[in-house]
This record gives C-alpha cells, structure tokens and sequence, in this order.
C-alpha cells in the first residue's frame, strides 16, 4: 500500500497533509496523530529533498505542494542550508501521549537538528573494528591478494671467448 488513507476522501485527504506539511515546515513541530505523522514525515522529507536541489523546477513542484510564500522561502534557505550535508531523515515522530476523546496515539513531527528539539539527535555510531582473521583464512587471503611471482630468469653470464 503506498499510503494511509486516513478516513478522508482524496481531495480532503491531500488538502490535509499539503497544510500540515506547510504548518510543520513554518513551525518546524506540530502534534498530530501517529498515522498522519508518518503521512507528514514522507512528504515533508520530499520537500526539503527539493528545497536541497534549489532549481525552478524544484521550486515549480513544491509551491504546487506547500501553502504561503513564506514556508517556501524557509523550505529553500533556511531548510535546505542546514541539511545540506544530511542525506535523509530529515523529521523526527516523538510518541506523547493517548488523547482522552477517543484514544488515538498522538506525536509530535519535529525537523531535526534545529534549536529547542524535544530529543537531541543521536551522535552518528563509530564503526565496529575489524575483526583479526583466523590464522587459516589469514594465509588464504595472502595468497589470493599476492602480486603474482616473477618465473626466474637465466642468468645471462658472459661467454668466453
């Protein structure tokens, strides 16, 4: 299934999710339910994709996706110079709490690395260190990688005359 469909019809459904991406992007954290969150979290990470990529045609697609000047401005400064050297991930779902009307999971969609972030991002982890080779496949590997053995050469001595 490519999406959710979220108890709406088509139109009501993408009018939803082009405003909620617009007001996470102007705010940069909105509480919503967790269904829609992940709903959010794809298109949102779209559009600062385009944002990043800075050409019209960029900037064609996603002011026919996002709502006011202003959040498209964000979107292709402010957004896209500060995830420049981030390849994706660019939001954050934080599970909160139940909601007392009719118990559906709420969460907050934020955009990482960014000032007042409920939860710091997580520090990039080092690389394992490689494990030692086996003393057998150690021999086996030499082998293989070796430069291949130059055949001996006669020795040229000089004749006597």
């Amino acid at each position: 299934m490519t999406h959710r469909k979220l108890g709406r019809n088509a139109a009501h459904r993408v009018s939803m999710l082009k405003t909620m991406v617009s007001q996470l992007v102007k705010h940069e954290r909105i509480e919503t339910t967790v269904a829609k969150a992940k709903e959010v979290r794809r298109l949102a990470d779209n559009m600062v994709q385009l944002g990043k990529k800075g050409t019209l045609d960029a900037a064609r697609q996603a002011a026919a996706f996002v709502r006011g000047d202003d959040v498209m401005h964000k979107l292709f400064t402010e957004l896209a110079y500060r995830y420049k050297d981030r390849v994706g991930g660019y939001t954050r779902i934080l599970r909160t709490r139940i909601r007392v009307g009719d118990a559906a999971p709420m969460a907050y969609i934020e955009f990482v690395d960014r000032e007042n972030e409920l939860r710091e991002a997580k520090p990039a982890r080092p690389q394992p260190p490689p494990r030692p080779m086996d003393p057998w496949a150690r021999s086996k590997a030499n082998q293989y990688w070796a430069s291949p053995k130059d055949p001996p050469t006669p020795s040229s001595e000089p004749e006597e005359q």
